[in-house]
This record gives C-alpha cells, structure tokens and sequence, in this order.
C-alpha cells in the first residue's frame, strides 16, 4: 500500500512536472511571439527602438510578458491608426488617379501593405498625393479656362453655351446640378477640339463679315449713303479691320447679322446700277462748281456726255468711274489753290475798276458838290475811290509777275473764264494808256478854248467854225459792262484776237478826228472837264 501510494504520488509529481514544463514552453514560446510581434511592428512602422519596451530580460517569464504587453498593445495601436492613414491617403490617390483616367463607378478600397507603414513611405504617398492634387488642380483650372472660353465664342456667335459644352461632358453644364468637373484627359482633348472648332467657325464668319462689310462700305462711297443709314450697321463696320481676338462684343458674329448684312448687300448693289448715273453726274457738278470757283472755264456738255457713254457702254466699272472722278476732283483742288492768290489779286483788280468807273461817273455828275441827301458819304467814297485807283498800276504789275511765274511753273496758260488773264492785263493797260493821252489831248483842247474864248469876237459872218467835239476815252474794267449773269460777264471784253484788238487801239492813236471807239463811251465838253478833275483834289467847300 505504501509502495502503491509513494509510486501515486510520484506519477501525480510526475504529470505536475510535465504540466509546468509545458506550461513553461508556452509562456517561452509567447514570449518570443510577443517579441517577434515586437520586432515586426517596430520593422513595419519604420522604428529602430521604442520606449516603453524593457531592455533588461530579467524576471520570470510571466513577468516578462507583463512588461512587453504594453508596448505591444501601443503599437498595435499605432499600426492601426497607421494603416488607416495609409489608407486614407492611398483612397485619395486612387480617387484622382481615377478621375485624371476618367474611370468613373464604385472603386474598391486599396491594399495597404501592413509590411511598411513608416513614415518615410507615407510621406511618399503624402507627397504623390500632393502632386496629384497640384495637377487636379491644374486641370481643373484648364477646364474652367476652356469652358470660359467656350461661354466667349458661343456669345460672339450666338451658340447655345449649355449644349455645347454638355455634349462635351455634362459635368460641365452648371445648371445639370454636377458638383465636380471631369478632369480627364478625354474631356481636355475634346474640349480643346471643341475651342479649335469654334475658334475656326468665328475666323471664317469674321472673314465672311468684313468681306461683306467691305463691300458695303464701298457702295455706301459709291451712291453716297446719309449717316443715318450707314449707322444702321455700325456693328458689322466696326469691325472691318479687327483681328479675330478683338471681337469680343456678344452676338457679333451670328448668323443672323451675316444673312442680314448679304441682303442688304444685294439690295445696296441692285441699287447701284439704277443712281450711278445720278452719282456720276453729282461728283461731275462738284467739279464743275470747284472749276467755277477757279473760274476754269470746261466743256460740261461734253464732259457729262462721256460719263453717260462711259456707264451705257459697260466698258468701265462703276467704282472705277467713280474713282477717275475722285481722282480729277482732288487735282481740281489743287489746281485751285494753286491759283487762289492770282485769283485774289484779280478780283481786288475787278473792284478797283469797278470804283474806278464809279469815279468816272461821280466825277462827270455837276451836282456832286451840292448839299443833297448822302453827298458826304459820296465824297468820302471817292476819295478811297481815288486812293484805290492810284494802286491799280503796281496791282497790275504784280498780277502780271505772278501769271507769268505761274504760267512757267505750269506749263500753261493762266485762263480766266476762258481768256487768257495776261491779255486782259494788256488790253487794260492799253486801254489805260489811250485814256492818258485822250486826257492829255483833252487838256490841250480846252487850254485852245480858253485861248478862243478870249479873242475879240469878229465881224459878223467872220467867225471861223466850231472845232470838232472832242470825244474822251474810259477805260472798261472787267465789270464795266454791268452784267450780272455770272463771273464770265466780269472779264474784260476782248475782241476775237488780241493783236487785232491792240491794232484797231494804235490805228485810233493814229486817227486825226477823235471818234468813239470800240469800249469807250463819248462825253460832251463839260463831262470832259469833269473827268479831268478826277485827278485833282476835292476842294473842302462846294
């Protein structure tokens, strides 16, 4: 029995025995789990050491266990938190990779390797997120760009935005309710395709506008258009010389103003055939009045009888025509100015004979000194009448210098209404030369009366005859004739050849009888005297 009990006894030491030491063998074999576990997560989450773990390996196992159990759980703890970064991060990434790729659906949430968790590897994905983010943003920015631009073209041509841009993506379209934009590479492309393709139509309408705007324009000049009606497309002119980037104004470049603008077009040029004429023959009477100003005398019968062959025969355009007119019009111009400061002098060499005849004619009036109503201003004007006259010959002089420089520096003669102007100017001072020497003659004549009327009166019967009445010449100054029909009746009347003329004035010097020649007017005896004191002063007192 006790031999039955001791040999008990010892197989229940026995299996105590074998229960600790497997007992032992599962806390060593924990323990270097745990440490392994240890080794793992410090080796995952990138740490060479952490604080909370013993260096020291003494103590029972148990003890052991105890001190590296915190750790343990601080860093299961971290590696959770750890992961969830990784995979918040690489959700991010894949998100974007997706949308640049333009992947839309459900995405699966991405693996994150539990191996490595360490910093350096998250600030990697950190890091390729940001770039992510840097080009979504870029992206992002291209596509509000070129939807901007998109909205521009559609206003200037009138398209519909909203459609457009959704047949694209309809992410773009604001009004669908589409929080974010699709930033792929397949909306960028056709986006860029859809700002080339309207860029492409506003270049060809802007082509097609200014062609017809041009042509507008030009038929505006060529029937002279009132502003009024040119206004009414201000918006298609204004834009006949802006490049493609300049025409910014909303619904400029429609449809519609193109098809409106081809009528009228049409209409302008089915118009022109029926008021070329009318045209024509305006800017032929804005020469024709340049060249009465100038007093250039033209054929107008013949001139406006070439432009209705010209339009009739259809030999020459009509802008053309317009053109050739344009051009004469601006050379009459210059024409005219050319001629202006003769034209000047002439006509202050027309006024002072004009006050010149009105001298003759007061001085030939024997009440001229009478207390009439209006004498005094009378006498006044004759006494400017006089000093004018006194500047007719240095007027004529200079006029004379200056036609001759002109006419060398033209080429031709220098016509007034037709007559040349230096034959006027001779015949004037030849008609001014016969007119001193008939006063002269005239002076004479009344010194042989005086010397009569002194002389004893003779016997009855005896009494030799009266001497012929003298005739007194005056000279006729480009307005003596008096007419009013024009600045043609102000030249001096000349006769059909100038040398004829001047022959017939030294014939007359030559003629013993005095007569009344051509141009001169007869006086009676006492109207001689009278014109002789045009010469002398006025005394104060009648």
């Amino acid at each position: 029995m006790l031999l039955q009990l001791e040999q008990e006894c010892l197989d229940v030491y026995k299996r105590k025995v074998d229960h600790a030491v497997k007992s032992r063998a599962l806390l060593l074999q924990t323990l270097a789990d745990a440490r392994v576990e240890l080794t793992n997560l410090l080796s995952a989450l990138g740490e060479k050491s952490y604080v909370g773990i013993p260096e020291k390996t003494s103590g029972s196992i148990k003890e052991q266990l105890a001190a590296i159990a915190p750790a343990l759980e601080k860093l299961w703890k971290q590696k959770d938190e750890r992961m969830k970064e990784f995979s918040d991060v690489q959700s991010q990434i894949q998100k974007i990779c997706s949308e640049i790729a333009g992947i839309s659906g459900q995405e699966e949430s991405p693996a994150v390797d539990e191996c490595d968790l360490s910093l350096k590897k998250l600030d990697e994905f950190h890091a390729q997120l940001q770039e992510l983010q840097k080009e979504k943003s870029e992206r992002l920015h291209m596509i509000l760009e070129f939807v901007s631009t998109v909205h521009d073209l559609c206003a200037v041509l009138g398209l519909d935005f909203f459609s457009t841009v959704t047949q694209v993506h309809p992410s773009l379209n604001d009004s669908a309710g589409v929080q974010s934009k699709s930033i792929s590479n397949d909306t960028l492309a056709r986006l860029s395709e859809t700002v080339l393709s309207l860029k492409e139509d506003k270049k060809q309408r802007l082509e097609k506008l200014q062609e017809l705007a041009t042509q507008l324009v030009d038929l505006w000049n060529l029937m002279d258009t009132s502003e009024e009606e040119r206004s009414l497309f201000d918006h298609v002119t204004c834009n006949i010389s802006a490049s493609v980037d300049e025409v910014t104004v909303p619904g400029a470049l429609t449809l519609e103003i193109i098809e409106q603008t081809e009528v009228e077009v049409e209409r302008l040029d089915q118009l022109k055939a029926s008021r070329m004429k009318e045209i024509a023959f305006k800017k032929q009477a804005e020469l024709e009045e340049i060249f009465a100003h100038a007093h250039v005398e033209i054929d107008t019968e013949a001139a406006r009888a070439k432009i209705l062959e010209l339009i009739d025969s259809g030999n020459l355009e009509p802008a053309d025509l317009l053109t050739d007119m344009d051009n004469r019009i601006v050379k009459a111009k210059e024409e005219a100015l050319s001629r202006k400061d003769i034209l000047d002098k002439v006509e202050k060499w027309m006024s002072a004979c004009e006050e010149e005849s009105w001298l003759e004619d007061y001085n030939r009036d024997e009440n001229r000194y009478n207390a009439s109503r209006g004498a005094h201003l009378n006498l006044k004007r004759a006494e400017k009448a006089r000093i004018l006259v006194n500047k007719i010959p240095a007027l004529v002089d200079s006029l004379v210098s200056k036609t001759r420089t002109w006419e060398q520096d033209n080429g031709i003669t220098f016509a007034y209404d037709g007559v040349p102007l230096l034959a006027m100017l001779d015949e004037y001072v030849l008609l001014r030369h016969d007119r001193e020497e008939e006063k002269k003659r005239m002076r004479d004549q009344k010194k042989f009366q005086e010397q009569l009327s002194k002389e004893p009166e003779p016997v009855f019967g005896s009494t030799p005859s009266p001497a012929r009445q003298p005739s007194t010449k005056k000279v006729v100054g480009p307005r003596a004739n008096g007419s009013t029909n024009g600045t043609t009746n102000r030249r001096l009347s000349l006769n059909a050849h100038q040398n004829g003329s001047r022959s017939i004035n030294r014939d007359r010097k030559r003629d013993s009888t005095p007569a009344a020649p051509v141009n001169y007017v007869a006086m009676s005896k006492d109207d001689a005297v009278s014109h002789i004191s045009a010469t002398e002063p006025v005394p104060s007192t009648p």
